[in-house]
C-alpha cells in the first residue's frame, strides 16, 4: 500500500467577518472537501467529494460495501496520486472482481455523501443482502457512555463543525475506532475500511453514526454483517423497513439519555 503523505489539508483557516452586534475581523476553520477519484486496475470508476484523509480506509470500505470485493485480501494494492484538481486512488483487484464492475460502472462525479450518485439502473440501488445473524447485544448504559465520549473522537468536527463521523463500538460498547468525513457515507466506508485493516469482526460490535440513518447507511451496515446501527439523528422510512426485513437493530435520535428503537430492539439491553 502507498502510504505517502498528502499535501491536501483536511481543514483551512480563513479570514472572516464575524457578526456579534457588529462585524469584526476573525479567523475561522472550515473543513476541506476534495474530488477523490477511485480507479480499479487503471479504469476510472467514480469520483466522490470527500475529506482528504484516511483514503486507504475509504478505498477498502467503499470496495467492500459496494460489493466490488468480498474481503480485504481481494485488494492487492492501493496507490494515491495527488493533482491540483483532486486525488486519484488506484486500487488493484483480481480479474474476477473486475467483472463485477461492469454492472456498477458509475464514471460520474458524486455529490458529497450521495449514496445514489452515478447509479445507472434503479435495480442497482437495492443490492442482494443476507439477513444479519449476529447475536451480539449492546447495553443501554454502554451506549449512553459512548455517546458522552463522542466529542473526544471528533477532532475535525470540533475544529470545523462541518463533518460527520462513524464509530465502531467493541463487544463492551467502548469506542475503539472513529472516522470523520464531510459525507456521512464516506465516514462509514472509512470506518469499515479501517475495521477490515485492523481485522475487527463486524459481528462483534456496533456502529454509531452522527448523521441520519438513510437507507444507504443501513444497507452498508447490513452488507458488513453488523447487528446494531445507532444514529444520532432520524432514520428514513425505507431504512426502517430494510432494517426490519434484514434483522438489523436500528435506533435513532440517540442523545442525552434517550433513543428511539425502530427495528429489532431486542439487541439493546438494559444491562
Amino acid at each position: 500500500m502507498d502510504g505517502m503523505p498528502l499535501l491536501t489539508p483536511t481543514r483551512q483557516a480563513l479570514a472572516v467577518a464575524r457578526w456579534r452586534g457588529h462585524y469584526a475581523a476573525a479567523e475561522d476553520v472550515v473543513a476541506e472537501e476534495t474530488p477523490i477519484g477511485l480507479e480499479y486496475n487503471g479504469v476510472p470508476h467514480v469520483v466522490m467529494l470527500a475529506t482528504p484523509a484516511d483514503l486507504e480506509d475509504f478505498a477498502i470500505g467503499f470496495s467492500l460495501t459496494e460489493g466490488i470485493v468480498e474481503n480485504r485480501e481481494d485488494i492487492t494494492a492501493i496507490a494515491l496520486e495527488e493533482y491540483s484538481a483532486g486525488i486519484r486512488v488506484q486500487i488493484t483487484i483480481p480479474e474476477h472482481c473486475v467483472a463485477r464492475l461492469e454492472h456498477k460502472r458509475q464514471n460520474l462525479a458524486g455529490r458529497t455523501g450521495c449514496g445514489l450518485c452515478g447509479t445507472e439502473r434503479l435495480a442497482q440501488v437495492f443490492r442482494p443482502m443476507a439477513d444479519v445473524t449476529t447475536p451480539h447485544t449492546l447495553s443501554i448504559p454502554a451506549l449512553e457512555a459512548a455517546l458522552e465520549d463522542l466529542p473526544r473522537h471528533q477532532s475535525l468536527q470540533q475544529a470545523t463543525g462541518a463533518t460527520h463521523a462513524a464509530f465502531w463500538l467493541d463487544a463492551a460498547g467502548r469506542i475503539v475506532l472513529a472516522r470523520e468525513d464531510v459525507g456521512r457515507h464516506n465516514a462509514l466506508d472509512k470506518l469499515f475500511g479501517a475495521m477490515a485493516g485492523a481485522r475487527l469482526d463486524p459481528t462483534r460490535g456496533s456502529v454509531l453514526i452522527t448523521s441520519r440513518a438513510s437507507y444507504e447507511m443501513v444497507q452498508k451496515t447490513i452488507q458488513r454483517g453488523v447487528g446494531i446501527l445507532v444514529a444520532i439523528s432520524a432514520p428514513t422510512a425505507l431504512a426502517v423497513r430494510m432494517a426490519e426485513q434484514f434483522n438489523l437493530t436500528l435506533a435513532g435520535f440517540a442523545r442525552n439519555g434517550r433513543h428511539v428503537a425502530y427495528a429489532h430492539p431486542e439487541r439493546l439491553t438494559e444491562r
